[in-house]
């Protein structure tokens, strides 16, 4: 018989969304925070967060928290599901569940603080130690060092909150990084943020980012030769100088 007394019955429901870019200027990956307005956690810097609203699928959210943020309408194919996260630890005070996206936007849009945000920043994104960090002026955050989801959740609301990302979001970023590095050798959905079309180079930074190394020590005809499953040769790229222009790829899992 059902114990109707544990049933959790109407937890809050929320999107959370990795919005990822790339900075053509400085050729470096950058993610989108904002700082929050309201409790709880108001003044932190946090992950892009919406409630599920009941006419709508969590796709349908994901997608319209692009928009309402970014003012982007994106395809279906740019953002990915990333994980549900439902730690009773994860927030305190009300029970809140959250379903994380991935999105990859092909281009910076300037940004502007909607609705329960003080402020809306791209962070430059990099590998420090064995963390990711996200940097903007002196504004520095890492992902979650714990090597698991109970460790980290262990020690989720310890002091000094004005160095970490509210709530779990330093969690759902290291698994965001996990899911993107896991799969750089088999669908590279991160190079989405390159635009329809990239070079090589331009794909051997984004490893690179995730890697840790320099561009350099990613030799480009080993590169080309073992990921050239991936990509499809489409033309190469305008050049006025001397020399041979670079060639123009594409993702083989993305139609033109």
């Amino acid at each position: 018989m059902v114990d109707t007394a544990m049933i959790l019955e109407q937890p809050f429901i929320t999107i959370t969304n990795i919005i990822w870019s790339f900075d053509r200027a400085t050729g470096q990956l950058q993610l989108l925070l904002v700082q929050r307005a309201s409790e709880p956690d108001a003044g932190r810097w946090a992950l892009p967060e919406t409630f599920m609203r009941a006419n709508e699928s969590a796709d349908e959210a994901a997608l319209r928290l692009i928009k309402e943020k970014i003012g982007l309408n994106l395809a279906a194919f740019h953002t990915e599901q990333l994980a549900t996260f439902t730690d009773q630890r994860r927030s305190e005070g009300a029970r809140a569940l959250s379903l994380a996206y991935m999105t990859f936007l092909p281009e910076m849009p300037p940004l502007r603080a909607g609705y329960g945000a003080l402020a809306a920043q791209w962070f430059t994104f990099s590998v420090h130690q064995t963390q990711f960090q996200l940097r903007y002026g002196d504004l520095r955050f890492v992902t979650a060092a714990a090597d698991s989801a109970e460790r980290y959740y262990q020690q989720l609301h310890l002091p000094e909150p004005a160095t970490h990302l509210a709530f779990d979001h330093e969690w759902i970023l290291a698994i965001a990084c996990a899911r993107i590095k896991n799969k750089l050798d088999y669908q590279p959905n991160i190079l989405l943020v390159l635009g329809e079309h990239f070079t090589l180079k331009a794909a051997r930074t984004i490893y690179a980012a995730f890697l840790g190394v320099a561009v350099q020590a990613i030799d480009n005809s080993n590169f080309k030769k073992t990921h050239q499953h991936l990509f499809v040769e489409v033309g190469t790229v305008s050049n006025r100088s001397i020399g041979r222009p670079a060639k123009l790829f594409r993702l083989a899992s993305v139609q033109d």
